[in-house]
């Protein structure tokens, strides 16, 4: 019993140490979010996925705890927001479509698809385009279900309490694909990514980091969501 009530007392620290953190991630994936979702249904479901994280969390797998909890914290955030659908079935649907149109480009003329390109593959012209870019991925979270599809479980690529070979080597590759994928970006869009997901700078801030408008900014990020989902849905398609 007093080392069950010692591990809930270390649990309890270390989720009152770390909700600045729940905070903090609350607000970040709050602003690629439809005014009607909640800060607060978010920190509450980000605070469960913390308390998750201390309870799970297994120095010996080598990640700081502030790592793991982040990965928790997101999942259950991106779970909370999966769970009341508040991206609309024409948003899932619009991506679908700019995405099969880019990977045609692409496949044409085998280097990255332009917009003036994209726009012409799907009989619009670059105006209509970026207005349908930026629906289709203002409400969309930049997570391995948007990359991959809804096949992948984001809890199968966290360590778990036994070794999973099978598993921890399809997450590799998953890995290893996405980097590829973020790599071979046009410059600009790789230095939007960096800047917003690792930096956590909001499209404002960018803007006067590269001189440009923060609408601007926004095209450039949801090109680069878009040409990631693309190629990575090819992937796919080529390995499963």
């Amino acid at each position: 019993m007093r080392a069950a009530e010692a591990y809930r007392q270390e649990d309890e620290a270390l989720v009152r140490e770390h909700m600045e953190l729940v905070r903090r991630i609350a607000h970040h994936l709050s602003v690629r979010l439809p005014a009607s979702v909640q800060i607060e249904d978010l920190m509450q479901a980000g605070a469960m996925g913390l308390l998750d994280a201390a309870r799970q969390y297994d120095a010996s797998h080598g990640a700081s705890f502030e790592t793991y909890a982040g990965i928790r914290i997101r999942g259950a955030m991106l779970d909370e927001v999966r769970r009341q659908d508040w991206s609309p079935r024409s948003s899932h649907r619009t991506m679908r479509e700019i995405s099969a149109a880019v990977r045609a480009v692409e496949m044409r003329t085998g280097r990255g698809a332009e917009g003036r390109e994209v726009a012409e593959q799907m009989g619009v012209d670059l105006d209509v385009y970026h207005a349908m870019l930026r629906k289709s991925t203002e409400t969309k979270m930049f997570s391995l279900e948007d990359l991959f599809g809804p096949d992948v479980d984001n809890g199968d690529s966290l360590p778990g309490d036994a070794p999973d070979p099978a598993g921890e080597y399809e997450e590799f590759n998953r890995t290893e694909a996405i980097v590829d994928a973020i790599d071979k970006l046009p410059e600009r869009e790789r230095t939007v990514l960096a800047l917003y997901y690792d930096e956590e700078l909001n499209l404002r801030e960018i803007g006067e980091v590269l001189g440009v408008t923060e609408s601007r900014v926004c095209q450039i990020h949801s090109q680069a969501l878009v040409r990631l989902r693309s190629r990575l849905t090819a992937w796919k398609s080529e390995t499963g």
